[in-house]
């Protein structure tokens, strides 16, 4: 968590590190941690996925080939934070 109170964690999305929200997560009263796997949507965590969900959909990302590398590339050179 980089900032607890607005619900703020640092994730990596394929190599690129970036804050996202992940309050609403929290209905359960645990929310997520390091480690899990969430779906990210506009900066915000929609719900928290297993690891082999998370690798199998990231295998068919890659699977896209030129579109997702250029997905990528400017997912880096986004300044959002």
């Amino acid at each position: 968590m980089v900032d607890e109170a607005n619900r703020l964690a640092r994730v990596d999305v394929a190599g690129v590190r970036r804050n996202v929200n992940v309050g609403l997560l929290d209905d359960d009263g645990e929310g997520v941690g390091p480690g899990d796997w969430v779906l990210i949507h506009v900066g915000f965590a929609i719900s928290q996925v297993d690891e082999e969900e998370a690798l199998a959909t990231r295998r068919l990302l890659e699977g896209m080939g030129a579109d997702y590398e250029q997905e990528l590339e400017e997912l880096k050179a986004s300044a959002i934070e």
